[in-house]
């Protein structure tokens, strides 16, 4: 049986906007074992967002419990919470957030500066990385030197060089075309088919289809959680291509 990796009890999350209170998130509970690939969906306001800030230790909850690899990090300070993410979650953000100024080897091995590697040892495993996501080739390109699919990859590559237990991804695929949209899907399939633990934030149904198991949050609460039986394994484009060139 595998491991649970991520366990909520109750968490909540109010924020204060001058004499209103806004609630977040009211009362969420969900446990995600080890190997899971999870999508967190719902409309604007829903809470998916601020879930997705709490279990990447970007933000604390105001009341209830996170159970991170056995770990509570409900009340951990700043420098906790900064060496859990450095070392326990690999980020994907919808902007790729990487240095402008800095090649692809330099941005993927930037995590590894902080847990402590040798500047040798933070290329090989940096090299290794952008390998693994197919651009070795472009390990000293600067960002403007690569397109939207290829800096998606190498923000891909930087969190995966940690060797993470978890992939958290907001909105992966919201600046990319729909071609390397599903590129791109594609390549956390692969990722997830290696044993890799997924969480994503979407609003694209037919994005959210490449996970097994869809979460849809509404006012701050879990309307549904459901498995899906059937996820997207084939490229819909490809898919396309392929039953066009037998017709």
């Amino acid at each position: 049986m595998s491991k649970t990796v991520i366990k909520t009890t109750d968490i909540a999350k109010a924020y204060q906007m001058g004499s209103e209170t806004i609630r977040a998130l009211k009362s969420v509970s969900i446990e995600i074992k080890q190997g899971e690939y999870v999508s967190f969906m719902g409309p604007s306001g829903s809470g998916k967002s601020t879930l997705m800030n709490m279990i990447g230790c970007l933000d604390t909850p105001s009341g209830g419990q996170y159970i991170l690899n056995g770990n509570d990090v409900s009340d951990m300070t700043e420098n906790e919470l900064a060496e859990v993410r450095n070392k326990e979650i690999g980020f994907v953000f919808q902007t790729f957030n990487l240095l402008p100024r800095a090649s692809s080897l330099e941005n993927v091995a930037l995590p590894l500066i902080y847990a402590g590697y040798s500047k040798a040892e933070r290329e090989e495993k940096a090299l290794a990385a952008l390998a693994g996501v197919g651009l070795a080739e472009r390990c000293h390109h600067k960002p403007n030197e690569l397109s939207g699919g290829q800096r998606q990859r190498v923000a891909i590559a930087r969190a995966l060089v940690n060797d993470p237990s978890i992939i958290l991804a907001d909105e992966p695929t919201g600046n990319l075309d729909t071609k390397t949209s599903y590129d791109i899907m594609d390549l956390f399939a692969q990722l997830h088919d290696k044993g890799n633990t997924i969480i994503m934030v979407t609003h694209e149904d037919d994005i959210a289809e490449y996970s097994h198991r869809i979460v849809r949050l509404r006012d701050g609460l879990i309307e549904k959680d459901v498995v899906n039986e059937n996820p997207t394994r084939i490229n819909p484009l490809k898919q396309q291509a392929a039953q066009e060139q037998e017709a």
